[in-house]
């Protein structure tokens, strides 16, 4: 099934992706994820895959594994979600549509979006672990944000991996990183 819903007045539907930003400057653990978020090129820190219903989603978290969560009600607010996803405290930076400018089929998009969503969830039910190897982007045994994405539109014969936004650093090809996502896709912010 696919599901549809908005967060911050972003509409997502299933197996698109929502994108933030490391940080917040209203506390000290959200100004230590800003620190850490520096490390990472571009603005995106962070990939999430909406599933739905509601605000049902995935990611490799902070808490050391896949997880689902909840966003509850269309706001993104890390601090609610803390419980679900670990520390991490991030802000909304928008959203990214992977099939969109593909030249797929409604029926065909509708598939791909289902079979993104069931695998994030399977790899959540799993409790695969995160991968800290993110030059190993092609494993399938742990995963890091961008990396679960990645693996789940590979798998539907799209590939998120395009190099865009990104410095080029020899050897880091096989890096999956946020904002060459949010760059390699149709994307909205608020």
């Amino acid at each position: 099934m696919v599901y549809e819903y908005a967060i911050n007045g972003i509409p997502l539907r299933t197996g698109d992706l929502i994108c933030t930003k490391d940080g917040d400057h209203r506390s000290i653990g959200g100004q230590f994820w800003r620190l850490l978020g520096k490390m990472i090129p571009g603005d995106v820190d962070h990939i999430v895959i909406y599933v739905g219903p509601e605000g049902r989603c995935v990611e490799a978290a902070a808490k050391g594994k896949v997880v689902i969560f909840e966003v509850n009600g269309h706001d993104w607010q890390a601090e609610t979600m803390l419980g679900e996803r670990g520390p991490i405290i991030d802000v909304f930076y928008g959203v990214a549509y992977p099939l969109v400018g593909k030249g797929l089929s409604t029926g065909e998009i509708a598939l791909k979006r289902q079979r993104v969503a069931e695998y994030c969830l399977e790899q959540a039910r799993w409790g695969k672990p995160y991968n800290f190897n993110f030059l190993d982007s092609s494993t399938e045994g742990a995963f890091y944000c961008s990396q679960l994405a990645y693996r789940a539109y590979y798998n539907v014969g799209v590939n998120l991996n395009t190099g865009k936004g990104v410095p080029h650093v020899p050897g880091t090809e096989s890096i999956i990183f946020p904002q060459e996502i949010w760059d390699g896709c149709a994307h909205q912010k608020p």
